[in-house]
């Protein structure tokens, strides 16, 4: 009797490994441009910055699914992660890796008085061989912030997440995700709640886009 023929099963769909960070830059606050913040707490947002906040989770409200909203323990990173957390059904969960590099005593200063000092010009030109009095170095938070990344991106393989953070960490981990040195990282801008797209993989990571303030993020894929 012949067999009956079986069949053919459809392919197993494999999970992708790729995590898709979405780095997000706090909106601004009433000191932004003017001031060196730091780790000052009691800094909120402006009311421009909150506009700024309820705009990029619009945006980001966009994409199918979030896995998680990270933020910075500062205020003014919580409260930008607020209205993201709230669009994609999560709460925000708060991440110290994720915090503002440690200026020390440069902390609330003015940057145009800061822009006076001969320190200054290492800032910009060798920030790699530079560490703030009583504070962090660059390297040390370059460090800190690829570790925290290749955590939740572990963490969360496969998934979409949101990393809210501050302008330098974010700048340092692009800088580290094509493979610039430090020294060159000071040419990347980050502006406020803009939204900047790293691909994480184990084949290494892939800049989508950096410092997007307008515009679908839906159609940003690694290829």
């Amino acid at each position: 009797m012949p067999s009956t023929p079986r069949t053919p099963r459809p392919p197993r769909s494999r999970r992708s490994s790729t995590t898709t960070l979405l780095f997000v830059r706090h909106g601004e606050t009433p000191t932004t441009g003017s001031v060196l913040p730091g780790r000052a707490k009691g800094l909120h947002l402006s009311d421009k910055g909150r506009a700024q906040a309820a705009a990029v989770a619009e945006r980001i409200g966009t994409l199918a699914e979030i896995a998680a909203v990270y933020a910075s323990p500062l205020e003014r990173a919580r409260e930008t992660a607020a209205p993201i957390a709230r669009t994609a059904g999560l709460r925000v969960v708060t991440e110290r890796g994720l915090d503002e590099c440690d200026f020390g005593e440069w902390t609330g200063r003015d940057l145009k008085e800061l822009a006076k000092l001969p320190e200054w010009r290492t800032v910009q030109r060798y920030p790699s061989g530079f560490r703030f009095p009583a504070g962090e170095s660059f390297a040390e938070m370059q460090s800190r912030i690829c570790d925290t990344v290749a955590r939740l991106a572990a963490k969360h393989e496969g998934g979409t997440v949101v990393a809210v953070s501050h302008a330098d960490p974010i700048k340092a981990a692009v800088a580290a995700a094509v493979g610039t040195h430090l020294d060159l990282f000071q040419r990347i801008v980050i502006s406020p709640c803009s939204v900047t797209v790293v691909a994480y993989d184990r084949g290494g990571p892939m800049v989508l886009t950096v410092n997007s303030t307008t515009g679908e993020l839906g159609t940003l894929k690694a290829s």
